[in-house]
This record gives C-alpha cells, sequence and structure tokens, in this order.
C-alpha cells in the first residue's frame, strides 16, 4: 500500500508541475494539444478544453504538448497565431517558469499544512555529553533543558545549535534541571564535525548530543507562514548546493539516486504518518523545480536559456544548434536517470 502511495505522491507532484505550465500557456493564447502524466503507451485519456488529457503507462514524468513545440524534433514549428513558436521569448519564458513555480508554491502550501498540524521537533534536552568538552568542564548533565542562551528564549535544538554556533566569546546557557533554573558560563570550542552532505567542517560546539525528546511546535497564523517559507528556501538552497557540490566532485557520484530511491523514501514515509509524506513530498517539489530549472536542453531551464538568447540578441538560435544541444540534453538526462538507477539497484543489492 505505501508503495502506491509513494507512486500517487510522485504523480501529484508532476501533475502540479504541468499544470503550471498548461495554465500559463493558456493565459498567454497557446493552444495545447496534450497533458500527460507519465510517457509511453497511454491507459487512460479523454478531451477536455480543446486538449487530450491522458495517464501512461510509464510513471517517471510528465509533459505538456503545446502547438509547435516538440522537444523530440525541435525543427517542428508551427506559425498559427496560437502556436507556442510565434510567442515573444518573455511569453515563452513565463510558460517555462510557471512549472517550477508550481512545484515551489506547492511545496510551501504543504510545509505550511505541517505548520499547522504541529509539526514534532527536538527540544533542547541534552542527551550525553562528552568528556572534556566546555558542557562538561561546566557541569551540564544528561536531561538538562536548555531555556535559553544570553538571554534569548530557545525553543528547539535547532535554534539552540545555530546559537552556539554563531556565538562570539563566552555565552550564558540558562537550563532547567530537576525543577530548578541555573545558570551556566561556558565558551563554545571550534570542533570538527560533518555536516548533511557528509564533509567534514569546522563549527563552534560545546561538546552535547540531544537525548531525543521532542515537542509539538504550535504556531500561529503568521508563524505557519513563516515556517512554510523558511522551509521552502531552506529545501531549495540544500538542492542547490547539493548539485552544486556533486558537479564540482565534492559529492561522490555514488550518492545520487533515483526513481527506486524517491519511491522507496516516500515509503519510508508513509509508514511513518501524514506529516512524514508531506514533509518528504515537499522536498521532491522543491527538487523537480529546481531541476527543472537546470540549464540543460530538453529541461524547461534549456529552453529558458534559448529563449534569452533570442530576446538578448533579437535572433533565434540555429535549428541545427537547437537540435544537437537538445539531443545532447536528453542524452546527459538519460545518462544520470542511468546512473542513478544503477546506484539505487547498487544499494538495493547490497
Amino acid at each position: 500500500m505505501s508503495w502506491l502511495v509513494s507512486l500517487l505522491v510522485l504523480s501529484a507532484l508532476i501533475f502540479f508541475h504541468e499544470l503550471g505550465h498548461y495554465l500559463m500557456a493558456r493565459a498567454v493564447g497557446v493552444y495545447v494539444e496534450v497533458f500527460s502524466i507519465g510517457f509511453g503507451k497511454k491507459l487512460f485519456s479523454f478531451h477536455k478544453w480543446g486538449t487530450q488529457w491522458s495517464i501512461s503507462a510509464i510513471p517517471l514524468g510528465g509533459y505538456v504538448k503545446m502547438k509547435g513545440q516538440d522537444d523530440s524534433d525541435p525543427t517542428k514549428i508551427s506559425l498559427d497565431k496560437d502556436s507556442y513558436n510565434v510567442k515573444t521569448p518573455i511569453q515563452k519564458i513565463m510558460i517555462l517558469l510557471a512549472g517550477p513555480f508550481a512545484n515551489f508554491v506547492l511545496a510551501f502550501v504543504l510545509y505550511f499544512i505541517i505548520a499547522l498540524g504541529q509539526p514534532n521537533v527536538l527540544s533542547p534536552v541534552i542527551g550525553d555529553v562528552v568528556k572534556d568538552s566546555p558542557a562538561f568542564v561546566a557541569n551540564l548533565k544528561s536531561n538538562d533543558t536548555i531555556r535559553s542562551i544570553n538571554g534569548v528564549e530557545i525553543k528547539t535544538w535547532e535554534e539552540m545549535a545555530k546559537s552556539i554556533s554563531n556565538a562570539k566569546g563566552s555565552i550564558d546557557l540558562e537550563i532547567l534541571r530537576d525543577g530548578f533554573v541555573e545558570h551556566k558560563i561556558l565558551t563554545p570550542k571550534i570542533s570538527k564535525t560533518t555536516n548533511m552532505y557528509g564533509e567534514t567542517i569546522s563549527k563552534k560546539m560545546i561538546g552535547i548530543s540531544s537525548a531525543g525528546v521532542t515537542h509539538k511546535l504550535e504556531l500561529g497564523l503568521v508563524e505557519s507562514i513563516s515556517y512554510a517559507t523558511n522551509q521552502t528556501i531552506f529545501a531549495s538552497t540544500m538542492i542547490f548546493t547539493g548539485l552544486q557540490k556533486l558537479i564540482v566532485g565534492d559529492v561522490p557520484a555514488k550518492d545520487l539516486g533515483g526513481v527506486i530511491s524517491i519511491v522507496k523514501l516516500t515509503s519510508d514515509a508513509t509508514d511513518a504518518g501524514w506529516m512524514s509524506v508531506l514533509f518528504f513530498a515537499g522536498l521532491i517539489s522543491v527538487n523537480l523545480g529546481v531541476l527543472n530549472l537546470l540549464p540543460i536542453p530538453a529541461l524547461d531551464g534549456g529552453h529558458i536559456m534559448f529563449n534569452l538568447y533570442e530576446f538578448i540578441t533579437k535572433h533565434t538560435p540555429s535549428e541545427d544548434i537547437v537540435l544537437k544541444l537538445t539531443m545532447a540534453g536528453w542524452v546527459l538526462l538519460f545518462s544520470l536517470m542511468g546512473l542513478g538507477l544503477y546506484n539505487d539497484i547498487s544499494r538495493l543489492v547490497g
């Protein structure tokens, strides 16, 4: 059942991406011939509003086929007034940006729903204390709760870690121990740790770990909007940075995952509850938005690149160049998909 939920989630995210393209295309007067979720043989289709709406056999993506646009053969054009080809570069860019934008909006909505549902977050409760660390010297103990740092209230473990990392000089910790409030003065020490990309970094720490205690994060309307905005920005930044590190080699290619990883992780999130599914769906939605903005021909970002060229130079790119770059883009995409699939299978076998 959880695998079915995974496919439904992935299909829903693709649907919203393509819906963004569809709505903007219709808004600027472009005729949309086909709206498909999936590729290959059509399993189900119907005609509505002049468009063929389809669900196809291979649920690994989707597409909106506009009049005069054909990624399989970029040389096919139409000069009718409702064709994609006759629209201005700005109008085309608006259509292309609408898909990724829909993914970012959807992610914001999902994170906003999570915020209203009061998500669980790590409480600033100390678990282990590292021997001879600043926390050890200051006599911090397991089960101490950090209430404030330098007079600023601390509600979550993340807030505490960020405050310590950004501290300048000594800090004043207000802790709750056995029902009594105490103050501890200590100086964070720069230590080695690993970040989310597996890289070794240096940051200020005091030598404590979390006790694993959680609590409900109660947020009002304005706070929920802020939470959703911050989560969307954080997810976008994380994915952009991850891609950059993958390209320059800071993150090994073996860490790249494919559709099997996405389905499995979504399946695991399903087992953990609806809020985990929404959180992971928001992350994948941002992922789709970011990846489609990459300047690779055959992706939205590649088409945006061609239209920016036309807007700046007032000349359309050579059909031969567009065709060759688009084919190269497809080769690159299929290579990346193949690598992701190979890594997925290797992990499963391992």
